[in-house]
């Protein structure tokens, strides 16, 4: 048996597992409510299927270019200036399979062995991961629960070195819901202009859900001059529920997206064209909906928020966005060995979470608010007996 150093560098996704452990054991008979996985419980909207099943019946099941057909490219600009604020040619847009895989390879195409990464921690738990595998260092920005999990512009620049290669910036983000305000991005944005090297990653994939009443930013549309060095990313699987076709897009410097493109024709090669064709009604078709689906993950946001701040020793901010709330657990951990013992505890008691240490955090657990409302109040129910 014989593994790459690179894969040595790694570890599986542990909300990936702690999904099929949840799923093996509802497989057994076992009551389990996962609140581990990210993934909208509502259904895809009709006109997305009704656009599969035509591209099915009119034959578009062969080979389109690598970074995505035309029509989809054209899409999703529509997409980026609608809804990011961000005026974007076809030139500068391409199509992966999935978010997941257009941060990969921007990273794998720009990441030398021992450049620095810098990422907010709390973080999604495959932004380390890729940085590792290119070969890359990580940098954490350790946020925290009493600053909504943000980062300020002077904890940016202490990190910043001679090394550095990219800032990750996931707003809504992922695990914590943290949001970024245009007077943050403006911050940000003035500590990059003093550090020229530095790009930014700007993974913007909930930007439809923000709770904060003041819509969509993102650093791009923001400061618009650092254009040349912000890649932005979004996609259909949180907005539409559409985590099954696979299907991201992204948005840069031209020559960041031909070397995706790149490395794309020797990985995946072109994203699903069944997906693609789906993603155009995703991105052209009726939005409206979306507000309804926003308003019922608030509603879920604060009734979880309630219920946990309601058990004595746990405590979780009120997330601006996404459908994610960190909880602290750290008066809990006297009885636990860790929080992946604490986690495990919970799962015994017939609910999947996600340890902290997960996320590059401690002492806690994410919780996922995106199933139904009978779902969430009994696995809230569940929590609260377990540590009562």
């Amino acid at each position: 048996m014989h593994t790459s150093t690179a894969l040595s560098r790694i570890a599986p996704s542990q909300t990936a597992a702690m999904t099929d452990r949840a799923t093996q054991l509802r497989e057994q008979g076992i009551d389990i409510i996962s609140l581990s996985v990210g993934e909208p419980d509502f259904a895809t909207p009709p006109h997305v299927i009704a656009a599969a099943k035509q591209a099915l019946d009119h034959g578009d099941t062969r080979y389109t270019p690598i970074g995505g057909t035309s029509r989809l490219k054209q899409a999703a600009a529509l997409h980026f200036a609608r809804d990011l604020g961000i005026e974007t040619p076809v030139s500068r847009v391409t199509v992966s399979a999935g978010g997941k895989q257009a941060i990969f390879h921007a990273l794998m195409a720009t990441v030398s062995e021992g450049e620095e990464v810098i990422v907010p921690a709390p973080w999604w738990v495959s932004y380390p991961e890729i940085v590792r595998f290119a070969g890359g260092k990580v940098v954490p920005l350790i946020t925290s629960a009493a600053n909504n999990y943000l980062f300020t512009a002077a904890e940016l620049e202490a990190q910043i070195g001679p090394r550095t290669q990219w800032l990750l910036l996931n707003s809504p983000g992922n695990p914590t819901g943290a949001w970024y305000p245009p007077e943050m991005l403006h911050s940000i944005g003035e500590v990059l202009r003093r550090h020229p090297r530095v790009m930014v990653l700007s993974d913007d994939i909930y930007a439809p859900l923000n709770y904060t009443g003041q819509g969509h930013v993102t650093l791009a549309a923001e400061c618009p001059d650092l254009a040349e060095r912000i890649l932005t990313v979004s996609g259909v699987s949180k907005s539409h529920a559409m985590t099954g076709f696979r299907i991201g897009v992204a948005t840069g410097p031209e020559w960041l997206i031909r070397s995706m493109e790149k490395l794309q024709s020797h990985s995946s090669g072109n994203p699903c064209s069944i997906s693609q064709a789906a993603a155009v009604a995703a991105f052209e078709g009726p939005q409206e909906f979306l507000a309804d689906w926003r308003e019922r993950f608030r509603a879920r946001r604060d009734m979880v928020v309630s219920a946990i701040n309601a058990v004595p020793g746990l405590s979780t901010p009120t997330p601006q966005g996404a459908f994610y709330c960190m909880v602290d657990a750290s008066a809990h951990m006297d009885r636990f060995a860790d929080d992946s013992a604490l986690v495990l505890h919970l799962l015994e008691n017939g609910v999947a979470v996600v340890p902290a240490s997960a996320f590059g955090g401690t002492d806690g657990f994410r919780i996922s608010f995106a199933a139904d409302e009978e779902k969430l109040r009994q696995a809230l129910e569940r929590i609260t007996k377990a540590l009562s």
